[in-house]
């Protein structure tokens, strides 16, 4: 396959040849709801040769269970962390071109497809937010939990880092960013200590993240809410990497990459992405007609039906196995006939 660089940096496809792991692939990743998401996709791929879009393949594990059960299955894995492909890669081997490995935001499904010479998919998976490799290797600056410099870039590669973020935005800004992003009920007292501790010395590990936050954030006796700073490392993780703006960019090209048939199947981990994936679905399955017409207009009519009810949430059982899964919200729906 031809090898393509975005913006003069990774190439868009890389070459399977990635190095050794030091450990298992299955070992760093267990997938969030992997039954259902099979299982709301499986309707879809009953056809010949079928192909799946898998927006954020981590570290690959959605992807294998999908390939495992589509013996002609074809799985397009777009991911934006070099490291991600390099190790999804690997898991995947075994299944030769069937896996197609492209490096990219999935903002990009549209350019992506082109690239391939591909018009239409039969499903879409987006499992959203951070991934558990990102997570659990203290040096990607992601966790509160561990001692390590503030990065939490998905591609390092590129762009501002965390730390570069608390060291130049305004106090204004910083107060925007952990409210809106993080709703976090301390934003503006957390941001102004934060200019105020920059002025003296650089913020630049978890570590002294933390105890500004700490130093901001009452903790009610008696009460376990979890670590104080997680709202602010999700909000500072989502503007680092402009999670919410690709998201929305991203559902109207899915929608549209879908054949009549196909499923777009979502996971998301906080009420901030779900709204804006709730909003899309519902307003793809609704009827654009002005309610005063008393016909529905040519071109106007549904594009999605919504197959989930609500919101769907993982099982205790899941729970008790993977603890991760315990923010996760599913929806999912299927492509119409268009009318």
């Amino acid at each position: 396959m031809k090898t393509k660089h975005t913006d003069g940096q990774e190439p868009r496809f890389r070459e399977k040849t990635p190095k050794l792991m030091n450990h298992s692939t299955s070992e760093l990743h267990r997938p969030v709801m992997l039954e259902r998401c099979l299982e709301l996709l499986r309707p879809a791929l009953l056809g010949n040769d079928p192909v799946v879009i898998d927006c954020t393949l981590g570290l690959g594990g959605h992807t294998e269970a999908l390939l495992l059960e589509n013996p002609t299955l074809r799985v397009i894995g777009i991911d934006r962390d070099p490291k991600a492909i390099e190790l999804a890669s690997k898991r995947l081997e075994q299944f030769g071109d069937r896996f197609i490995p492209a490096f990219g935001v999935y903002d990009e499904i549209e350019e992506i497809l082109r690239e391939l010479s591909i018009d239409f998919v039969d499903g879409i998976l987006m499992d959203l937010g951070v991934s558990s490799m990102q997570l659990d290797l203290a040096e990607r600056g992601f966790s509160y939990a561990q001692e390590a410099d503030l990065d939490m870039r998905m591609d390092q590669t590129r762009g501002k880092t965390a730390a570069d973020l608390l060291a130049t935005l305004s106090e204004e800004e910083l107060t925007r960013i952990f409210r809106k992003y993080g709703e976090e009920r301390f934003s503006g007292p957390i941001a102004r200590k934060i200019v105020s501790t920059r002025e003296v010395s650089a913020i630049r590990t978890s570590k002294d993240l933390n105890r500004i936050v700490s130093s901001c954030v009452p903790q009610a006796p008696g009460k376990t809410a979890g670590h104080p700073a997680k709202r602010i490392y999700q909000a500072l993780r989502i503007a680092v990497n402009d999670e919410l703006l690709v998201l929305e960019r991203s559902l109207p090209q899915a929608i549209s990459a879908l054949r009549p048939g196909g499923r777009l199947v979502i996971m998301s981990y906080h009420s901030l992405e779900d709204g804006i994936v709730k909003d899309a679905l519902q307003s793809a399955a609704k009827s654009s007609t002005p309610i005063e017409m008393p016909i529905e207009l040519p071109g106007t009519g549904a594009v999605l039906k919504i197959i989930t009810k609500g919101v769907e949430r993982a099982t205790e059982f899941e729970l008790d196995q993977n603890p991760r899964a315990a923010s996760a919200r599913l929806r999912a729906a299927e492509k119409l006939e268009a009318k």
